[in-house]
């Protein structure tokens, strides 16, 4: 499926737009930590294509550090992400049609900063495997430290994130490995660190949440914590919200056994919330 370019003002991304020929819905899709956009097309589970049969446009960047975009690779201030999709979807606010956010892993996290700093001119999120809980585990002196080294070595290699929790699938582990255009190192520390910091800042905000909401999340995830979808989904209040967790499942759902069930879920949601 060939994409058309797309310019996301005052952001030093790459951009693309996949059109929908009878557009009944925009989404905004937010790629995770060493991805490009592109992977959504042919991996999983075809959702991009699959979104656009279904009438909806979808938009998407290369994220700062990543794809085709510029920057020191996977090397990030999170910050300056959750920047990048707020200008993004101000130049997608013109458009009268409804607009939804979706978001994978590190690109659950910023779409959900994104839409809890400012919901206008959202319709609803959808947060696959979402990061929101970042580094509960870790000891209070490692995230002490984390800013420090972030600032003195920003591109220091931390965590090795690995690949053996991605999917069950084997074919799609090794697509993974294989791909050139995938960041296949260990997360550098400025990428952590101010993960973890927005991880954390955010939660106060999760109480004022009223935007529709879908989340998807595998309880076998050792990517990032299931625990952070259930605790986002018991903090915010919104009235239309809705958690499936599917049990057994890894990080990347659309790549792993239960990807039809999940992708027939996101397709019935973003269906539900344009009728």
């Amino acid at each position: 499926m060939q994409s058309q370019d797309w310019t996301v003002p005052g952001a030093p991304t790459k951009g693309y737009v996949w059109r929908a020929p009878h557009a009944r819905g925009n989404v905004l899709l937010t790629h995770g930590f060493g991805e490009y956009a592109g992977r959504y097309v042919e991996r999983y589970n075809a959702l991009i294509p699959t979104l656009v049969a279904q009438g909806f446009t979808v938009y998407a960047a290369d994220q700062r550090g990543h794809g085709a975009s510029a920057g020191a690779r996977a090397v990030v201030n999170l910050e300056h992400l959750v920047e990048d999709h707020l200008k993004a979807r101000e130049a997608l606010r013109a458009d009268p049609l409804p607009l939804f956010a979706a978001g994978h892993s590190m690109g659950g996290l910023i779409t959900a900063a994104s839409a809890a700093r400012d919901p206008r001119g959202l319709s609803g999120v959808i947060l696959s495997s979402p990061a929101l809980l970042v580094g509960e585990h870790e000891p209070a002196l490692v995230k002490r430290l984390a800013p420090l080294l972030a600032r003195i070595a920003p591109g220091l290699p931390t965590t090795d994130l690995g690949t053996g929790g991605l999917s069950r699938l084997p074919e799609e582990v090794a697509a993974y490995e294989a791909d050139p255009q995938m960041y296949h190192g260990k997360v550098p520390a400025l990428t952590g660190a101010s993960m973890l910091a927005l991880s954390d800042a955010l939660w106060p905000l999760y109480t004022r949440w009223a935007l529709p909401t879908l989340i998807v999340h595998g309880t076998a995830d050792r990517v990032t914590d299931p625990a952070g979808s259930q605790r986002f989904f018991d903090t915010v209040p919104a009235a239309d919200k809705t958690l499936l967790l599917q049990d057994g499942g890894y990080h990347e759902l659309l790549n792993d056994r239960p990807r039809d069930e999940v992708r027939a879920a996101i397709l019935d949601w973003l269906r539900a919330h344009v009728a």
